[in-house]
């Protein structure tokens, strides 16, 4: 489930809410993923915009973020309109 809500927010290039540890103590935070490969993947967060990497095996959980309600058909909608009004 958690590659599930990593491959969302690469896809969508939109933030999710992990549970994870870092030096050994738990913490949870927003972040949105750059890249993703088998065994870690590149994240930013609001605050740090220089990507970092973190290990698959230190998530704990993954949730979307705060208002998201991961409706993927608004998000295409929401991508198509902006082609055409772009074009």
């Amino acid at each position: 489930m958690i590659d599930r809500f990593l491959s969302y927010s690469l896809r969508w290039a939109c933030p999710i809410k992990l549970v994870y540890l870092q030096d050994g103590q738990m913490k949870t935070g927003n972040i949105t993923v750059v890249s993703l490969g088998e065994d870690s993947f590149e994240y930013t967060t609001a605050r740090k915009k220089t990507p970092q990497t973190m290990q698959v095996a230190d998530v704990l959980a993954a949730s979307y973020a705060r208002g998201d309600d991961g409706d993927t058909l608004k998000k295409e909608r929401q991508a198509q309109e902006k082609e055409t009004d772009e074009g």
